[in-house]
Protein backbone atom coordinates (compact mmCIF):
# COMPACT_ATOMS: atom_id res chain seq x y z
CA UNK A 1 0.00 0.00 0.00
CA UNK A 2 1.10 3.55 -0.78
CA UNK A 3 0.22 6.32 1.69
CA UNK A 4 -0.01 9.89 0.38
CA UNK A 5 -0.34 12.70 2.90
CA UNK A 6 -1.79 16.01 1.76
CA UNK A 7 -4.17 14.08 -0.48
CA UNK A 8 -6.80 16.81 -0.20
CA UNK A 9 -4.39 19.20 -1.92
CA UNK A 10 -3.69 19.81 -5.59
CA UNK A 11 -0.67 17.54 -6.07
CA UNK A 12 -1.72 14.95 -3.52
CA UNK A 13 -5.08 14.32 -5.13
CA UNK A 14 -3.57 14.04 -8.59
CA UNK A 15 -0.87 11.65 -7.33
CA UNK A 16 -3.40 9.38 -5.60
CA UNK A 17 -5.51 9.09 -8.74
CA UNK A 18 -2.38 8.54 -10.88
CA UNK A 19 -1.17 5.69 -8.65
CA UNK A 20 -4.62 4.12 -8.36
CA UNK A 21 -4.97 4.10 -12.14
CA UNK A 22 -1.70 2.17 -12.37
CA UNK A 23 -2.76 -0.58 -10.05
CA UNK A 24 -1.37 0.62 -6.74
CA UNK A 25 -3.34 0.25 -3.53
CA UNK A 26 -3.53 3.86 -2.33
CA UNK A 27 -4.58 5.55 0.89
CA UNK A 28 -4.66 9.32 1.15
CA UNK A 29 -4.79 11.51 4.23
CA UNK A 30 -5.57 15.18 4.62
CA UNK A 31 -7.07 17.73 6.98
CA UNK A 32 -10.04 18.47 4.78
CA UNK A 33 -13.17 16.36 5.25
CA UNK A 34 -14.20 17.10 1.66
CA UNK A 35 -12.08 15.90 -1.25
CA UNK A 36 -13.54 16.56 -4.73
CA UNK A 37 -13.35 13.91 -7.44
CA UNK A 38 -11.50 11.34 -5.37
CA UNK A 39 -11.14 7.78 -6.57
CA UNK A 40 -9.05 6.45 -3.68
CA UNK A 41 -9.38 5.57 0.00
CA UNK A 42 -9.18 8.73 2.08
CA UNK A 43 -8.82 9.44 5.79
CA UNK A 44 -9.39 12.87 7.32
CA UNK A 45 -6.38 13.26 9.62
CA UNK A 46 -4.48 16.01 11.44
CA UNK A 47 -0.88 14.80 11.56
CA UNK A 48 -0.02 17.26 14.31
CA UNK A 49 -2.65 16.21 16.82
CA UNK A 50 -4.66 13.12 15.86
CA UNK A 51 -3.62 9.62 16.97
CA UNK A 52 -1.57 7.91 14.27
CA UNK A 53 -2.25 4.34 15.41
CA UNK A 54 -2.93 2.17 12.38
CA UNK A 55 -2.25 4.90 9.81
CA UNK A 56 0.95 3.22 8.62
CA UNK A 57 -0.16 -0.37 9.05
CA UNK A 58 0.49 -2.34 5.85
CA UNK A 59 2.07 0.69 4.15
CA UNK A 60 5.12 0.13 1.96
CA UNK A 61 5.86 3.71 0.87
CA UNK A 62 4.82 7.11 2.22
CA UNK A 63 4.82 10.21 0.03
CA UNK A 64 4.70 13.09 2.49
CA UNK A 65 3.20 16.11 0.74
CA UNK A 66 1.29 17.55 3.69
CA UNK A 67 2.67 20.70 5.25
CA UNK A 68 2.27 24.37 5.95
CA UNK A 69 3.21 26.24 2.78
CA UNK A 70 3.67 29.90 1.87
CA UNK A 71 0.91 31.99 3.37
CA UNK A 72 0.15 35.46 2.06
CA UNK A 73 -0.51 37.97 4.84
CA UNK A 74 0.45 35.46 7.52
CA UNK A 75 -1.32 36.47 10.74
CA UNK A 76 0.77 34.21 12.99
CA UNK A 77 2.66 36.04 15.73
CA UNK A 78 5.56 33.60 15.31
CA UNK A 79 5.55 32.26 11.71
CA UNK A 80 8.71 30.16 12.14
CA UNK A 81 7.27 28.29 15.14
CA UNK A 82 4.04 27.69 13.21
CA UNK A 83 5.98 26.31 10.23
CA UNK A 84 8.12 24.13 12.50
CA UNK A 85 5.11 22.56 14.22
CA UNK A 86 3.67 21.41 10.91
CA UNK A 87 6.68 20.91 8.66
CA UNK A 88 9.17 19.55 11.20
CA UNK A 89 7.38 18.16 14.26
CA UNK A 90 4.43 16.56 12.44
CA UNK A 91 6.76 15.15 9.78
CA UNK A 92 8.95 13.47 12.40
CA UNK A 93 5.88 12.21 14.23
CA UNK A 94 4.72 10.49 11.05
CA UNK A 95 8.20 9.18 10.22
CA UNK A 96 8.59 7.59 13.66
CA UNK A 97 5.22 5.89 13.28
CA UNK A 98 6.31 4.71 9.81
CA UNK A 99 9.47 3.18 11.25
CA UNK A 100 7.50 1.40 13.98
CA UNK A 101 5.32 -0.16 11.28
CA UNK A 102 8.17 -1.24 9.00
CA UNK A 103 7.50 1.22 6.16
CA UNK A 104 10.12 0.61 3.47
CA UNK A 105 10.50 4.09 1.98
CA UNK A 106 9.63 7.65 3.07
CA UNK A 107 9.52 10.25 0.28
CA UNK A 108 9.65 13.79 1.63
CA UNK A 109 8.52 16.59 -0.67
CA UNK A 110 10.59 19.62 0.27
CA UNK A 111 11.09 22.87 -1.67
CA UNK A 112 13.61 24.32 -4.09
CA UNK A 113 13.69 27.31 -1.75
CA UNK A 114 15.89 25.22 0.54
CA UNK A 115 18.58 25.50 -2.15
CA UNK A 116 17.94 29.05 -3.37
CA UNK A 117 15.23 31.51 -4.32
CA UNK A 118 17.20 33.09 -7.15
CA UNK A 119 20.16 32.27 -9.38
CA UNK A 120 22.42 34.61 -11.29
CA UNK A 121 25.41 33.06 -13.05
CA UNK A 122 25.06 29.32 -12.49
CA UNK A 123 22.48 26.58 -12.12
CA UNK A 124 21.75 25.04 -8.75
CA UNK A 125 22.04 21.30 -8.22
CA UNK A 126 22.04 18.76 -5.42
CA UNK A 127 25.65 19.78 -4.72
CA UNK A 128 24.75 23.43 -4.12
CA UNK A 129 24.94 24.44 -0.46
CA UNK A 130 21.51 24.81 1.13
CA UNK A 131 20.47 28.40 1.68
CA UNK A 132 16.94 28.64 3.16
CA UNK A 133 15.95 32.28 3.54
CA UNK A 134 12.33 32.27 4.79
CA UNK A 135 10.54 30.65 7.75
CA UNK A 136 8.92 28.21 5.31
CA UNK A 137 12.12 27.09 3.60
CA UNK A 138 14.03 26.97 6.90
CA UNK A 139 11.39 24.62 8.31
CA UNK A 140 11.68 22.40 5.24
CA UNK A 141 15.48 22.31 5.58
CA UNK A 142 15.23 21.44 9.27
CA UNK A 143 12.79 18.65 8.43
CA UNK A 144 15.20 17.25 5.84
CA UNK A 145 18.09 17.24 8.32
CA UNK A 146 16.01 15.73 11.12
CA UNK A 147 14.72 12.98 8.83
CA UNK A 148 18.24 12.10 7.69
CA UNK A 149 19.31 11.76 11.32
CA UNK A 150 16.22 9.74 12.22
CA UNK A 151 16.65 7.09 9.51
CA UNK A 152 20.44 6.89 9.81
CA UNK A 153 20.45 3.58 11.67
CA UNK A 154 17.10 2.24 10.48
CA UNK A 155 15.95 0.12 7.55
CA UNK A 156 13.57 2.83 6.26
CA UNK A 157 14.82 4.50 3.09
CA UNK A 158 14.56 8.27 2.74
CA UNK A 159 14.10 10.14 -0.54
CA UNK A 160 14.02 13.95 -0.59
CA UNK A 161 12.65 15.91 -3.56
CA UNK A 162 12.97 19.69 -3.89
CA UNK A 163 10.62 20.84 -6.66
CA UNK A 164 10.40 24.36 -8.08
CA UNK A 165 7.00 25.85 -8.98
CA UNK A 166 4.58 23.03 -9.84
CA UNK A 167 2.07 24.23 -12.41
CA UNK A 168 -1.03 23.11 -14.24
CA UNK A 169 -4.47 24.26 -15.29
CA UNK A 170 -5.91 23.84 -11.79
CA UNK A 171 -2.78 24.75 -9.83
CA UNK A 172 -3.39 27.06 -6.87
CA UNK A 173 -1.52 30.19 -5.78
CA UNK A 174 0.38 32.61 -7.97
CA UNK A 175 0.19 30.43 -11.07
CA UNK A 176 -3.60 30.41 -10.89
CA UNK A 177 -3.56 34.19 -10.53
CA UNK A 178 -1.41 34.42 -13.66
CA UNK A 179 -3.79 32.15 -15.58
CA UNK A 180 -6.72 34.32 -14.59
CA UNK A 181 -4.99 37.54 -15.59
CA UNK A 182 -4.00 36.13 -18.99
CA UNK A 183 -7.56 34.90 -19.59
CA UNK A 184 -9.00 38.30 -18.70
CA UNK A 185 -6.72 39.93 -21.27
CA UNK A 186 -5.24 42.36 -18.77
CA UNK A 187 -2.02 44.15 -19.82
CA UNK A 188 1.08 42.49 -18.38
CA UNK A 189 4.31 44.52 -17.96
CA UNK A 190 6.71 41.63 -18.60
CA UNK A 191 8.42 42.65 -21.84
CA UNK A 192 11.40 43.95 -19.85
CA UNK A 193 11.80 40.67 -17.93
CA UNK A 194 15.05 39.11 -19.08
CA UNK A 195 14.91 36.02 -16.92
CA UNK A 196 14.93 32.22 -16.97
CA UNK A 197 12.83 29.99 -14.71
CA UNK A 198 12.92 26.27 -14.07
CA UNK A 199 9.47 24.84 -13.32
CA UNK A 200 7.83 21.45 -13.37
CA UNK A 201 4.43 20.52 -14.75
CA UNK A 202 2.18 18.69 -12.30
CA UNK A 203 1.99 15.71 -14.69
CA UNK A 204 5.80 15.53 -14.89
CA UNK A 205 6.20 15.90 -11.12
CA UNK A 206 3.72 13.12 -10.39
CA UNK A 207 5.48 10.86 -12.90
CA UNK A 208 8.77 11.49 -11.10
CA UNK A 209 7.34 10.82 -7.65
CA UNK A 210 5.88 7.54 -8.92
CA UNK A 211 9.32 6.58 -10.23
CA UNK A 212 10.85 7.32 -6.82
CA UNK A 213 8.33 4.97 -5.23
CA UNK A 214 9.59 1.99 -7.22
CA UNK A 215 13.18 2.70 -8.32
CA UNK A 216 15.85 1.05 -6.12
CA UNK A 217 18.45 3.74 -6.89
CA UNK A 218 16.28 6.50 -5.42
CA UNK A 219 16.92 5.29 -1.87
CA UNK A 220 18.88 7.74 0.26
CA UNK A 221 18.99 10.41 -2.45
CA UNK A 222 18.14 14.09 -2.82
CA UNK A 223 16.69 15.22 -6.15
CA UNK A 224 16.11 18.59 -7.79
CA UNK A 225 13.66 18.15 -10.67
CA UNK A 226 12.27 20.31 -13.45
CA UNK A 227 10.79 20.10 -16.94
CA UNK A 228 14.34 20.33 -18.25
CA UNK A 229 13.91 23.45 -20.37
CA UNK A 230 13.97 26.89 -18.76
CA UNK A 231 11.60 29.63 -19.85
CA UNK A 232 11.20 33.37 -19.40
CA UNK A 233 8.10 34.96 -17.92
CA UNK A 234 7.26 36.25 -21.42
CA UNK A 235 7.51 32.70 -22.80
CA UNK A 236 5.22 31.45 -20.03
CA UNK A 237 2.56 34.06 -20.73
CA UNK A 238 2.67 33.59 -24.50
CA UNK A 239 2.37 29.80 -24.29
CA UNK A 240 -0.45 29.91 -21.72
CA UNK A 241 -2.31 32.42 -23.89
CA UNK A 242 -1.83 30.21 -26.94
CA UNK A 243 -3.42 27.32 -25.04
CA UNK A 244 -6.35 29.62 -24.25
CA UNK A 245 -6.67 30.67 -27.88
CA UNK A 246 -5.86 34.24 -26.94
CA UNK A 247 -3.26 36.84 -27.80
CA UNK A 248 -1.45 38.09 -24.69
CA UNK A 249 -1.33 41.82 -23.92
CA UNK A 250 2.35 42.24 -23.11
CA UNK A 251 3.60 45.78 -22.52
CA UNK A 252 6.89 47.38 -21.55
CA UNK A 253 7.36 49.02 -18.15
CA UNK A 254 10.88 49.61 -16.79
CA UNK A 255 11.75 46.81 -14.38
CA UNK A 256 13.09 49.28 -11.79
CA UNK A 257 9.66 50.93 -11.57
CA UNK A 258 7.92 47.58 -11.11
CA UNK A 259 10.46 46.61 -8.46
CA UNK A 260 9.88 49.85 -6.57
CA UNK A 261 6.12 49.30 -6.68
CA UNK A 262 6.53 45.71 -5.47
CA UNK A 263 8.60 46.91 -2.50
CA UNK A 264 5.98 49.50 -1.65
CA UNK A 265 3.20 46.90 -1.73
CA UNK A 266 5.17 44.23 0.11
CA UNK A 267 5.17 41.94 -2.93
CA UNK A 268 8.91 41.41 -3.41
CA UNK A 269 8.53 37.61 -3.43
CA UNK A 270 6.06 37.87 -6.29
CA UNK A 271 8.40 40.25 -8.12
CA UNK A 272 11.27 37.76 -7.74
CA UNK A 273 9.13 34.97 -9.19
CA UNK A 274 8.10 37.04 -12.20
CA UNK A 275 11.32 38.92 -12.96
CA UNK A 276 14.10 36.94 -11.28
CA UNK A 277 15.84 33.80 -12.51
CA UNK A 278 15.86 30.39 -10.84
CA UNK A 279 17.59 27.75 -12.91
CA UNK A 280 17.96 24.11 -11.86
CA UNK A 281 20.27 21.37 -13.07
CA UNK A 282 18.06 18.28 -12.92
CA UNK A 283 20.64 16.01 -14.53
CA UNK A 284 20.96 13.72 -11.51
CA UNK A 285 17.34 12.54 -11.78
CA UNK A 286 17.83 11.84 -15.46
CA UNK A 287 21.13 10.00 -15.11
CA UNK A 288 20.62 8.05 -11.88
CA UNK A 289 16.98 7.08 -12.45
CA UNK A 290 16.93 7.32 -16.26
CA UNK A 291 14.00 9.71 -15.96
CA UNK A 292 12.67 11.92 -18.72
CA UNK A 293 9.66 14.23 -18.31
CA UNK A 294 6.68 12.86 -20.27
CA UNK A 295 5.74 16.38 -21.38
CA UNK A 296 7.86 19.28 -22.63
CA UNK A 297 7.44 22.65 -20.95
CA UNK A 298 5.81 24.02 -24.12
CA UNK A 299 3.27 21.18 -24.22
CA UNK A 300 2.54 21.48 -20.50
CA UNK A 301 2.10 25.27 -20.48
CA UNK A 302 -0.16 25.10 -23.55
CA UNK A 303 -2.21 22.39 -21.81
CA UNK A 304 -2.38 24.47 -18.61
CA UNK A 305 -3.93 27.34 -20.56
CA UNK A 306 -6.38 25.05 -22.34
CA UNK A 307 -7.35 23.22 -19.14
CA UNK A 308 -7.88 26.47 -17.24
CA UNK A 309 -10.16 27.74 -19.99
CA UNK A 310 -12.15 24.50 -19.95
CA UNK A 311 -12.48 24.58 -16.16
CA UNK A 312 -13.56 28.24 -16.20
CA UNK A 313 -16.16 27.51 -18.87
CA UNK A 314 -17.48 24.57 -16.84
CA UNK A 315 -17.78 26.68 -13.67
CA UNK A 316 -19.62 29.43 -15.52
CA UNK A 317 -22.26 26.92 -16.67
CA UNK A 318 -22.90 25.60 -13.16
Amino acid sequence: MQLVTGASGYIGGLLCNFLKARGYVVKGTGRSSIVPSRDFDYVCLDLENDPLDGVCFGVETIVHLAGRAHILNDKSKDPLSAFRRTNVDATLRLAREAMRNGVRRFIFISSIGVSATETRNSKISELTDSNPSTPYTLSKFEAEEALKELVKNSSMELVIIRPPLVYGGSAPGNFQRLLKIVQLGMPLPFVGANNQRSMIAADNFIDFIALCIRHPAAAGELFLVSDGMDVSTVDIVRTIASGMGRKPRLIYVPVRIIHAAAKLLGRENMFAQLFGSLVIDSGKARKLLDWAPPFSVTEALFKAGADYTALSSKKSRV
